[in-house]
């Protein structure tokens, strides 16, 4: 197993692809990655088409039901795209399931140990259901955040990468998703023209206790990425151990993650829910839609534009990133 551990500067923080355990600072956010620009007719027929040299928002949607079934098959009349206040005309549309890009994260601090063996096996559930198109990173974190596996469609591979997960020290959770961040980076990097959703899938049972990553910035990088983060806050059965009624940084900062990259976080507890959480996060990508626009708003500030979905189908909810930064000079 190689591993790489953070000691310099941030430019050795951008390009670790194993560990980080050090205390360097985060560089500046990138400017957001909205920007699609792929020659016509170079996607296979089930792929959303984009047109070329156009700067394009694309967003990744979830229409459920109040009871929070999915809801599929909806025409692409029935979205409205609002940025900022202002109706934007919807240039791209896709109801159909795109190959996917996930990022499995695993908490295996100490005090997973007894949840390890159950978080493995929902682990392993939710890689059986991978399609044949779709790749894998596994990560896990305690005092440090390891890439176990990088991205890959090889099931095999993926499934040793969690059995070899193993319980001990403390929490590093904003640096494990920092560098999944980045991992989503250099695989979008290496197949520009590979048009796939993104996800994380994060699992922890407890408060961030040694990241060096500060939680502010990580947030900032999911959001000027493409990345859904889902989000898993593993609860202690015990009700003594949580607080009443108080404020949960660990939850606070999960809520976040998920909220404004237009996921979902869950809060189990008990390690048996895992599998169904799992396969929650599945059903969800297969069902979502892929809805793109160009922005009406032609200043590039590089300032936050906020964004809504609407769905013209009563009792349904639309659940998307909350919004992007501008394009810059």
């Amino acid at each position: 197993m190689t591993r790489q551990f953070l000691a310099a500067g941030v430019a050795a923080l951008v390009v670790l692809t194993v560990r980080v355990d050090t205390q360097e600072r985060v560089p500046p956010a990138q400017p957001p990655e909205t920007e699609i620009l792929l020659p016509p007719g170079s996607q296979p027929a089930d792929q959303p088409t984009f047109r070329s040299g156009v700067e394009v928002v694309s967003l990744n949607v979830t229409v459920t039901e109040k009871d929070g079934r999915f809801v599929t098959g909806l025409p692409r009349e029935a979205f409205s795209v609002f940025e900022d206040g202002v109706k934007q005309e919807v240039m791209f549309f896709s109801g159909t399931q795109l190959p996917t890009a996930l990022g499995l994260l695993v908490d295996t601090s100490a005090s997973m140990v007894d949840k390890l063996p159950i978080a493995q096996q929902a682990a392993v559930g939710f890689i059986e259901r991978m399609r044949g198109d779709d790749i894998m990173t596994i990560v896990d974190f305690d005092s440090r955040a390891e890439i176990l596996q990088t991205f890959t469609s090889e099931r095999d591979r993926l499934v040793t990468a969690v059995r070899r997960t193993t319980a001990g020290g403390s929490t590093s959770l904003y640096n494990a998703v920092y560098i999944a961040l980045n991992e989503f980076k250099r695989m979008r990097a290496s197949v520009q023209q590979d048009v796939r959703r993104q996800a994380i899938v994060v699992l922890s049972d407890g408060e961030d206790t040694s990241s060096l990553v500060p939680f502010e910035e990580v947030l900032e990088l999911a959001k000027r990425s493409e990345v859904a983060v889902y989000t898993i806050g593993l609860k202690d059965g015990n009700a003594k151990s949580r607080p009443l009624g108080g404020f949960s940084e660990a939850d606070f900062v999960l809520k976040q993650f998920s909220q404004e990259t237009g996921a979902k976080s869950f809060f189990p507890t008990s390690a048996n829910e895992l599998p169904a959480i799992y396969g929650s996060v599945a059903d969800e990508l297969a069902a979502q839609y892929t809805v793109g626009y160009a922005s009406r708003n032609q200043r590039r500030d590089g300032r936050w534009r906020r964004i809504v979905v609407r769905v013209e189908r009563p009792n349904t909810l639309a659940r998307t990133k909350q919004g992007y930064y501008g394009p810059t000079e």
